[in-house]
């Protein structure tokens, strides 16, 4: 069985940390709240989107948490429009190739919604690299395992042949809920210490170290069970 590697979007793949506290503090400037700073921000990316922002601020009542939530979408439907996307870190279309090439199957777990997954996959050449995506839309959010375990069952794989790759505590103690190893990325939301903390394996450095980590995992899983 070849080995599946999982990955998470934002702030493992994609490098949308400046313009997901944009949106928090355009949604938050809309219902006259003062701006969120991007430490509160980056603690709750990840988590399905009403219930991150109701985590950012719990004091509001349902409507105007549904406000919060229009708000935010309404930053990311006129960022796009006037024709902005989010980079990818350097280094991560080079690292996908490598791993389907090495053999490894590919899957997407992500607090985006359906649409922004969609996006994701008009990148050019993303729609051929992964057996599966699945998002928050689609049921339980993060760190329930539902989307790891979906993932899992869409390409035929164990958790002994899995791995959860990602950058916050949130991707971490999904891992852990489907009893799948999870390996951390020092570039993204959550600390390298705040992810240890959750349960990663070990947080890597570099795309470079991410690659050494991943064939390590899949040497250990292919080789032939000892008498």
């Amino acid at each position: 069985m070849r080995p599946l590697a999982v990955f998470d979007v934002d702030g493992t793949l994609v490098d949308s940390r400046a313009s997901i506290h944009a949106a928090c503090g355009a949604a938050a400037r809309r219902l006259g709240l003062p701006e969120p700073s991007y430490d509160r921000v980056r603690q709750i990316v990840g988590l399905e989107l009403t219930k991150a922002l109701h985590v950012l601020e719990p004091q509001l009542t349902q409507a105007e948490l549904a406000d919060y939530v229009a708000g935010f979408r309404q930053w990311f439907m006129d960022h796009y429009e006037a024709g902005h996307e989010e980079p990818l870190f350097d280094g991560a279309v080079d690292h996908l190739r490598r791993l389907k090439r090495d053999g490894w199957r590919l899957a997407i777990a992500t607090g985006q919604n359906r649409r922004g997954v969609a996006r994701n996959l008009a990148r050019d050449g993303w729609a051929d690299l992964f057996l599966s995506t699945h998002c928050a839309e689609d049921g339980p959010g993060k760190p329930d395992p539902a989307m790891l375990v979906a993932a899992m069952r869409a390409c035929d794989a164990c958790p002994a042949a899995t791995v959860m790759i990602g950058d916050t505590a949130h991707d971490h103690a999904m891992a852990a809920n489907a009893g799948v190893p999870a390996y951390g990325v020092g570039w993204g939301f959550h600390t390298a210490e705040e992810q240890l903390a959750a349960g990663a394996v070990l947080v890597a450095e570099s795309f470079p170290d991410l690659d050494a980590a991943l064939d390590r995992f899949a040497g250990a899983f292919r080789q032939p069970a000892l008498d």
